[in-house]
């Protein structure tokens, strides 16, 4: 599973220059987005921490990540994964930021690195070294105590990328100052200032828009990126659908969000911050999945993140940043550098202390969700007409009627426009909501109505239609990509497809795929075709076969842990003492080294190999996996430790999830 042929990835998305497939473009942004040799561009960025995957991989990922639609790499660099202990940095192996780079380069994918200080990222104590925590210095300021040991980390850094920068022919385009800083903004200069004077020459400089700053940042020095999430493991609440989530499925004319970062900043008000519209909007943090916290065990669906992205591409985003795009593990340190709340800093939450899967498009293991296929229609048109897109401003034609939590009165919809064309975006779609089918739809946009006759636009469904575009009058169909004289849309589940192309009305069309066009050089595809379009045969989305893999127990579960609430107030993880207590499972490892599936019951789940922590699983109704081919030469079986799980935990577990107290084991399998 894990072995791809590179040369196939390399053709999946080969039809189309990248934007960094020539390093030396000049970049520059305006108002509307990033110019790339004077071309407006609308990037997929793609998070991707290279330090909780293993080096032998990074490169088969990015090849993963380009064929799913990305165009642009982000990174952390933190700052405990590469200097524990004071004064001892460790670039080697899967630390190698350089190597990392290199690879970034020859798969031609432009990098916005964030190099804190401060990252969190759920990384133990936010990324802060404890030994810092232990000096007489203010964090996150300008103590000159404080700024020295930025000033050390910096000039490593730059170890790492001298040569790689943009204006070298290298793939660093970017970088971000600290992480969701809301202090003074003189901090943030510091930073940048101290990262210029070392070398940092960079074609622009972000910071994340959230929260607002004391102060404001001078014009031009750093575009502030934003984020929303379909939800979130870091609420306080236990109860479904806490929090202000449901504002991300909604069409709005601000950047801000009230659905990011609340356990550390509280509130974070959903408005215009004063002078964002001078900048491009951006984002940086688009759910592309959610980390389940002890106390929260969040459980995403494929439709949350295309909506999300539907939805800020509506509401006039020309950067879709995902966080995560791809998933990974913690790496080995002195200490777990999982983010808990037994941690001096940043002990806001309980993570698992190896996995960071994220749920998102590529998984921990690089495996393929089914939203890393759902989502490349959305990045095919991004890149096919983000050009025509980029110049577009967007409308909200319900910009005055009610917004709260799973409102259903009318159809959420808006869109974007210039001059006479138009992108319509539709959203009826909302994360655990009962959102119903909407009948009677017909849209008016650039002196069009369409369709002729009113619709019905079924309960969760998100797509994009035409105005004016390329011959298009309209298209009560998605419009997903064109190449080589072709235009491809796909056919919305549902609803009737009605194109008008040439002063002809063609109704009720079929999809015929890629065997012959509908009209011309038009062609209608079906939803699993447009999300395969342009792959390779054997990369398309498959349901992968599997085989049993033989286990059994060894020892009942002893006395049940006590469940303590820690210093932020919400249920603390288990400690290595509790899993002496664990139900106990011998798994026997198959001569296929592929993706095992343990398909469990419990409260939590920690896999063994002689004794070293290789894994572990907070449950949510998910299974628990682990990619074989990164066990250590010779292991023959696997030791499975199970908490059960405890009647009324003070816990928040999905409607998937089996609470039934106690555990068990249900399957063990191999993927291929």
């Amino acid at each position: 599973m894990k072995h791809v042929c590179s040369a196939l990835l390399f053709v999946m998305f080969g039809c189309m220059p990248m934007y960094g497939q020539s390093l030396g473009q000049t970049v520059k942004w305006d108002s509307k987005s990033l110019l790339f040799d004077g071309k407006r561009v609308v990037p997929v960025m793609g998070e991707i921490h290279y330090s909780r995957i293993p080096e032998n991989e990074w490169r088969q990922e990015l090849q993963k990540m380009k064929a799913g639609g990305v165009t642009m790499i982000a990174n952390y660099v933190f700052w405990n994964h590469v200097e524990e202990k004071e004064g001892v940095f460790d670039w080697s192996k899967q630390r190698s930021l350089r190597h990392f780079l290199e690879l970034c380069k020859d798969e031609n994918l432009p990098v916005v690195l964030r190099i804190g200080p401060f990252c969190h990222g759920e990384v133990r104590c936010g990324g802060i070294p404890d030994w810092i925590l232990e000096k007489n210095v203010e964090l996150r300021s300008e103590d000159p105590k404080f700024l020295h040991y930025v000033k050390l980390l910096y000039r490593q850094i730059f170890t790492q990328v001298q040569g790689l920068l943009w204006k070298d022919g290298g793939p660093v385009v970017a970088c971000q100052f600290d992480n969701e800083y809301g202090g003074e903004s003189s901090y943030l200069m510091a930073l940048k200032h101290i990262a210029q004077e070392i070398g940092f020459d960079l074609p622009f400089y972000t910071r994340t828009g959230w929260p607002e700053l004391k102060t404001p940042i001078p014009y031009g020095e750093m575009i502030p990126l934003y984020g929303d999430y379909a939800d979130g493991f870091w609420d306080r609440s236990i109860k479904e659908t806490a929090g202000d989530y449901w504002k991300a499925f909604n069409f709005k004319p601000f950047r801000s969000s009230s659905a990011i970062a609340s356990e550390q900043l509280k509130e974070v008000n959903g408005r215009i911050t004063k002078g964002d519209e001078l900048y491009p909007f951006f984002t940086c943090e688009l759910g592309g999945g959610m980390m389940t916290s002890y106390h929260r065990r969040v459980y995403v669906y494929p439709q949350d993140a295309y909506s999300l992205a539907i939805v800020k591409l509506g509401s006039g985003s020309n950067l879709l940043g995902y966080y995560m795009y791809h998933g990974g593990t913690n790496p080995e340190g002195h200490a777990y550098l999982n983010e808990m709340q037994r941690t001096p800093y940043t002990n806001w939450n309980d993570l698992p202390v190896k996995t960071y899967d994220f749920q998102a498009p590529l998984g921990e293991f690089g495996q393929k969700n089914p939203h890393y296929y759902i989502l490349r229609k959305l990045h095919l048109f991004m890149h096919d007409y983000g050009e025509t897109l980029a110049s577009m401003d967007a409308s909200f034609p319900q910009a005055d009627k009610p917004q709260t939590k799973g409102i259903d009165s009318y159809l959420r919809w808006s869109y974007r426009q210039k001059d006479n064309s138009a992108f319509v975006f539709v959203n009826n779609y909302e994360r655990l909501q009962n959102i119903t089918d909407k009948k009677g739809v017909q849209f008016e946009v650039c002196g069009v109505k369409f369709p002729q006759k009113k619709m019905i636009v079924p309960a969760g469904t998100c797509c994009i239609f035409p105005v004016n575009i390329d011959g298009i009058q309209y298209a009560t169909a998605q419009i997903v990509a064109k190449r080589d004289g072709k235009i491809y849309l796909e056919q919305i589940v549902g609803i009737p497809t009605e194109i008008a192309v040439d002063g002809k009305v063609l109704r009720n069309v079929r999809a015929k795929g890629l065997v012959s066009p509908i009209y011309r050089n038009i062609y209608l595809l079906t939803s699993a075709e447009a999300e395969n379009l342009f792959l390779p045969e054997e990369e398309k989305y498959r349901v992968q076969s599997s085989i049993p893999v033989s286990f059994h127990k060894k020892q009942d579960a002893g006395l049940l842990r006590k469940i303590t609430i820690g210093v932020a107030g919400v249920a603390e993880e288990p400690v290595d003492a509790d899993f002496e207590q664990a139900a106990i499972y011998r798994i026997d490892v198959p001569s296929e080294k592929g993706l095992l599936s343990i398909k469990y019951q419990g409260d939590c789940a920690r896999l063994y190999a002689d004794g070293k922590l290789l894994a572990d699983n907070f449950y949510n109704g998910r299974e628990f996996l682990y990619g074989l081919w990164r066990l250590p030469q010779g292991v023959k079986q696997l030791e499975l430790r199970i908490l059960p799980m405890q009647a009324d935990e003070p816990v928040y577990f999905p409607r998937e999830a089996d609470t039934t107290p106690g555990e068990k084991v249900i399957a063990c399998v191999l993927y291929d």
